[in-house]
């Protein structure tokens, strides 16, 4: 069997920098013709002239005749200036402006305190010049459980941001609940939408803690019950247009991923394709695919859909174990050493 879609952007990527950079960009610009690229980097990518120059770094990683095009985003500060709004839409490459309320996840320490507090004019300026918003959609309160706080974001800070601006657009990012995806399906208009990883689609929580504690599929927000698992995936593929693909890819060295206080993140980015065609195939509803991983992510943003095409082909593939690093680490991907069913045809291993 052999599936022919229009090439897939992910709307949701980390691909940090420096050597790490130059070996996982590869593996996304095999597959994916665009990407939205978070900024969490140290430091973040807070003004448009960063989002240039680091636009230049990942350019310049590609392998040679890639067509993949990065779409910058801002970090958004305490800080934030709405003059920087405006720079941001004028330069062309800046798309999205990404919230992380301070401590929530990777590289987040320097995030908002206090959204509508300090950052109402940055996002009334986001409105005038039709930015969107990006929400990693946790609260960090210490007192409300990790598994509670995407719900109590929804209820604290997301409902009441977009009844004072119901014009803004926004991106629930790696939703993981049931009550996320009620809340995108109940909101007026077009202008709230959801990107969805494979880690949410295929496993749950106890996927945490089987044969012991496993750290490579520990991430941000984390894994939740088998019924939000389900709701999620009831979502994506029954064809509504306001839920789209994005992987979340975030890679980190295994070193730093089994160590004494492991990072959140997976990296899925070789894998990720193949994730995607496995839910949708097992809910018998490959007919939305393409509509999630082609179609529904530029058109909220208002970008045309890509030309080109991809093929999956029903063929079982092995996940390598591990891609080695230039520097003698390792980067365990998503299904280390298990076997998939849908392989992309544009998949190359490299050595990395």
């Amino acid at each position: 069997m052999e599936l022919s879609i229009t090439q897939p952007d992910d709307w949701h990527l980390h691909l940090r920098d420096g050597d790490l950079l130059k070996a996982v960009v590869p593996h996304s610009a095999n597959h994916f013709g665009r990407a939205i690229v978070m900024p969490n980097l140290k430091p973040p990518v807070t003004t448009t002239a960063a989002a240039v120059a680091y636009r230049e770094s990942i350019l310049k990683a590609l392998p040679t005749e890639s067509n993949f095009t990065p779409l910058m985003t801002l970090y958004l500060t305490d800080n934030t200036d709405p003059d920087e709004i405006k720079l941001a839409r004028k330069s062309g490459v800046v798309f999205a402006v990404k919230l992380y309320p301070a401590g929530a996840t990777t590289n987040s320490q320097d995030g908002v305190s206090d959204l509508l507090g300090n950052s109402l004019p940055v996002l009334e300026e986001m409105v005038e010049q039709n930015m969107p918003l990006l929400v990693h959609g946790e609260v960090t309160n210490s007192d409300v459980d990790i598994f509670d706080r995407e719900k109590v974001f929804i209820d604290t800070i997301l409902r009441p941001l977009l009844q004072k601006l119901p014009r803004l657009k926004v991106v629930m990012e790696h939703i993981t609940t049931q009550d996320a995806v009620r809340f995108v399906e109940t909101c007026r208009g077009g202008s709230v939408a959801a990107t969805v990883t494979p880690q949410h689609l295929l496993l749950n929580r106890n996927a945490l803690f089987q044969g012991g504690l496993q750290p490579h599929n520990y991430c941000l927000p984390v894994l939740k019950r088998e019924i939000h698992r389900q709701a999620i995936v009831s979502a994506v593929t029954s064809g509504n247009k306001r839920f789209f693909l994005g992987t979340d890819s975030a890679p980190h060295e295994r070193q730093r991923k089994e160590a004494t206080c492991g990072c959140a993140g997976i990296y899925n980015a070789p894998v990720a394709l193949a994730a995607y065609a496995k839910v949708f195939a097992e809910a018998g509803a490959l007919e939305y695919l393409e509509a999630f991983t082609s179609f529904n992510g530029p058109d909220f943003y208002g970008l045309p859909r890509n030309e080109s095409k991809i093929k999956l082909i029903k063929q079982p593939w092995k996940v390598p174990e591990y891609y080695a690093l230039k520097d003698g680490g390792q980067l365990v991907p998503m299904f280390a050493g298990r076997n998939l069913d849908w392989l992309p045809s544009t998949l190359h291993e490299r050595s990395i």
